[in-house]
C-alpha cells in the first residue's frame, strides 16, 4: 500500500473573500451554478477534491440516499476541475441521482463559508489514522483523478435547504475525515 496521492507537498491555493458560515434559518447562497430557491428540498455536499478517499466515502454515501430519496434533490459540489470530476466519479462507482456542479475556482465554497485550513485540518495524526481505518473497513484509499486538481487544504462541508431556500441544517468539516450526518440532513427537511 503506497502512501496517499494527496500527502504529498501541495501548495495553498489562492486566497478567497470566505462569505461567514451560514447557520439554520439563513437563506441559502444563489448563483448560476447553484440556484436557489429551487423548489425542491435539497442536500448539497461540497466534496474535498476528486481523489480524496472522505470524499469518495461522502459521495457514495449521498448517491445511496439518492436512490431512496428520490423527493429530496441531491447536489454535490466539486473543487476539482471538470474533466477531473468526469474522470473519478465513473471510478467511484454504483447508481446515483446527485447533480454534480464544478466549481474549479472555489466561488460556491467562499459563498457557502467554507475557506482553507491548515495541515492539521488534512494530516493530523487522527485523519491520518481514519484514513487507513476507511482503507480497512471500506477499501477507500487515494485514487488517481487525473491532473489532481482541487485542494487539500479546501475545508468541505453540507446543507439541507428547504424549498424555498432557507437552511435547514448545516455541517462545516472539522478534519479531513469529517463525515457528515446525512440523516440528520435528511430529517431537518421532514415535514418542510
Amino acid at each position: 500500500m503506497s502512501q496517499p496521492s494527496n500527502a504529498q507537498a501541495a501548495p495553498q491555493p489562492p486566497p478567497k473573500e470566505v462569505k461567514p458560515a451560514l447557520e439554520v434559518g439563513h437563506r441559502a447562497p444563489s448563483s448560476n451554478k447553484l440556484p436557489f430557491p429551487n423548489g425542491r428540498l435539497t442536500v448539497v455536499l461540497f466534496l474535498r477534491p476528486c481523489g480524496d478517499p472522505f470524499a469518495e466515502k461522502n459521495f457514495k454515501i449521498l448517491a445511496a440516499l439518492s436512490e431512496k430519496h428520490p423527493d429530496v434533490k441531491f447536489i454535490a459540489v466539486s473543487q476539482s476541475s471538470e474533466a477531473d470530476t468526469e474522470r473519478w466519479i465513473p471510478l467511484v462507482g454504483g447508481t446515483w441521482d446527485v447533480e454534480v456542479v464544478d466549481d474549479p475556482e472555489r466561488d460556491l465554497f467562499a459563498e457557502w463559508g467554507l475557506g482553507t485550513a491548515g495541515a492539521w485540518h488534512a494530516y493530523s495524526p487522527s485523519v491520518l489514522w481514519s484514513t487507513y481505518r476507511l482503507y480497512a473497513t471500506d477499501g477507500i484509499w487515494s485514487r488517481s483523478s487525473g491532473s489532481g486538481s482541487g485542494s487539500v487544504w479546501q475545508r468541505g462541508g453540507a446543507f439541507a435547504v428547504d424549498r424555498f431556500g432557507t437552511v435547514c441544517w448545516t455541517h462545516y468539516s472539522k478534519g479531513a475525515d469529517d463525515v457528515p450526518d446525512f440523516e440528520e440532513a435528511l430529517e431537518s427537511l421532514s415535514g418542510k
